[in-house]
């Protein structure tokens, strides 16, 4: 029997119509796109050659005018995550329902109507990097090209520039919305799109923002970061009853005041401290963050974020969650350095997953057997070549996007139990933007009681939702 020949990889995109909450009908387009690169032999061209497969979720209001309608692409981080949580968590016209901190719902837990999606103001792209989610490279290539920073930036921009160019919104307003190192990537992308294809952006929503790495490096010599991590230690703290019934705004003031000048300070004198001024450093870290003043002392006033949320607290044998340190676990080893899990992924993995993989069969009616990578370790190693003998950020990228485009808005949401990427480090790196005073006012800042994900708390995520609505409707020319 012969040989058969290997099928060519194709879109694969399936459209169903559906109604919001307030009664507004939108179409739903959901996929996978393929992505071709011009291949060339000695200086010829072989013509464009397909290179991945990228899984998208596309949601536009029916009946609007493509002129003036905005249109906003959103992805998540990791890297190796899919854009479930931005997608049913806050963006999208459906949401996960699995309770909060300390009240979480049973399994199989719940899909509902989200009332407050953001595609009453946008239409929403939802785009999985490759392999994640159900994208992957196509069968005989190698995914590597595109598990890191350049790869990364390049498939990405292009499944927009494709999506933009297909669907002739070129001349609508445009937006970026990417959670966690997701945010890094949309800065990048700022100035990738602008410079490559000249495709100028109205606005970024950085959501859970983490632009230079050095802010959350607890490496020997950088001192930097035990100071930007201290005030969200302290609201951790807080949320845990360890600063009585004092308001959360004080305990972040103290704690803010404290880690941008005698902190730092302290931290820099090492060993020329004063046993009086070192003692008095030991207190005020230790009154900070909820841990002892033996602790403090023993790691020489230097907390690492994980040994952290495995130390507050120790004393009932629970641990505090990374990426929301509202919410509690157990370890099987009460006396560990280094907890075996992060309760708060452990909580909002289930419900996720559960929600997707329900939702693009049963609602979109898109089928694959491959399984639905939510967050997918095959992307490791991720490669950082361009920042080969320095700390990687993308600071530069964004100043440079916004010097150029001087139109070009920024959203900064950030959680104040977030772990992973904390709110006074997202501060202090918009603090260097090396931009003029005038485009200053082009930032906002907005802050929740919750973490990384914070609209798995449900006050913040609809204050949340109405902010992020707010942004695009004053981003527009």
């Amino acid at each position: 029997m012969a040989n058969e020949e290997p099928v060519t990889p194709a879109d694969n995109l399936v459209t169903t119509r559906h109604t919001m909450a307030d009664g507004q009908a939108y179409t739903a387009t959901t996929g996978t796109m393929v992505l071709r690169e011009e291949a060339f032999t000695d200086g010829r061209s072989d013509g464009h050659r397909a290179r991945a497969e990228v899984f998208v979720t596309a949601y536009t209001l029916d009946g609007a005018d493509p002129l003036t309608r905005p249109v906003t692409f959103a992805f998540n981080g990791g890297p190796g995550s899919s854009s479930v949580w931005l997608h049913l968590g806050v963006l999208g016209p459906r949401r996960v329902v699995m309770g909060d901190a300390g009240s979480l719902l049973p399994p199989p837990y719940g899909l509902v109507d989200n009332a407050e999606t953001l595609l009453t103001e946008s239409d929403l792209v939802f785009i999985d990097p490759v392999s994640t989610g159900f994208s992957r490279a196509v069968e005989g290539e190698k995914p590597d090209a595109y598990h890191g920073f350049t790869g990364d930036v390049e498939s990405v921009g292009e499944v927009i520039r494709l999506w933009t160019s297909r669907n002739e919104r070129w001349m609508s307003p445009k937006f970026l919305a990417g959670e966690s190192y997701g945010t890094l990537r949309a800065a990048a992308l700022a100035d990738h799109l602008q410079t490559r294809h000249g495709l100028y952006l109205n606005g970024l929503l950085l959501i859970s923002s983490v632009l230079d790495f050095i802010t959350g490096e607890f490496n020997p010599g950088n001192d930097l970061a035990y100071a930007l991590y201290l005030p969200t230690y302290a609201a951790i703290a807080h949320h845990h009853g360890l600063h009585g019934d004092r308001p959360l705004a004080d305990v972040l003031r103290e704690a803010e005041d404290y880690a941008s000048r005698d902190y730092p300070w302290a931290l820099a004198r090492g060993n020329r401290l004063t046993d009086r001024e070192r003692a008095e450093a030991v207190s005020r870290v230790a009154a900070l963050t909820g841990l002892s003043p033996d602790y403090v002392d023993r790691v020489d006033l230097r907390l690492e974020h994980q040994r952290f949320f495995t130390e507050l607290l120790r004393s009932r044998r629970q641990t505090v969650g990374r990426l929301d340190g509202r919410f509690t676990g157990w370890d099987a080893d009460g006396g560990g350095e280094i907890y075996d899990r992060d309760p708060s992924m452990s909580a909002i993995m289930g419900p996720y997953s559960a929600a997707l993989n329900h939702y693009l069969r049963a609602e979109l009616s898109y089928t694959n057997d491959l399984p639905y990578e939510i967050l997918s370790g095959r992307v490791h190693p991720w490669s950082y070549k361009e920042f080969e003998g320095a700390h990687v950020h993308v600071t530069g990228k964004l100043a440079a996007a916004m010097r150029d485009n001087h139109h070009l808005r920024v959203h900064v949401a950030c959680g104040y139990h977030d772990g992973a990427t904390p709110y006074f480090a997202a501060e202090h790196t918009f603090a260097q933007l090396q931009i003029p005073r005038e485009l200053a006012g082009n930032v906002e800042f907005k802050y929740y009681e919750a973490g990384h994900m914070m609209y798995v708390h449900e006050p913040s995520r609809l204050r949340q939702s109405a902010d992020l609505a707010a942004f695009i409707r004053a981003a527009l020319p």
